[in-house]
């Protein structure tokens, strides 16, 4: 696991960068921080969205007596598409907008609770 966050310390920063130049020669240096920039403005804005209509639920689910875990999910994916939208970056920003928008949130939760859910019963728990 530490090889694979060490790897991609190492890998995702270079295809950014690859990324960024290869923009900035087909649309020029500015624009290309120009959409940089509003890719990060738009991730702001739709990080507070998100944020605050789950925040909402999550009340409501509490008000009820009911553990909100789906809205608590979605509350972390939420969080992190948001820092992946703040960092300057072309794979990041898609990945943080995946993130960040509902129907592609529910798909990554989706798949999510799908490998935990395998992977409890291959090891018979959790395996903290």
């Amino acid at each position: 696991m530490a090889a694979v966050l060490a790897l991609l310390f190492l890998v995702v920063p270079l295809v950014e960068l690859y990324l960024i130049i290869q923009v900035g020669e087909l649309i020029g240096a500015l624009k290309t921080i120009a959409v940089l920039i509003l890719m990060g403005i738009v991730g702001g804005w739709l990080m507070k969205r998100e944020g605050v209509g789950i925040l909402r639920r999550v009340r409501t689910q509490l008000q009820r007596g009911q553990v909100p875990a789906r809205e608590l999910v979605d509350g972390f994916l939420i969080l992190f598409g948001g820092a992946l939208m703040l960092a300057p970056g072309f794979l990041t920003d898609l990945l943080g907008l995946s993130l960040l928008v509902p129907p592609l949130r529910a798909m990554v939760r989706a798949t999510l609770a799908r490998r935990l859910q395998q992977r409890v019963v291959r090891r018979g728990g959790l395996g903290f």
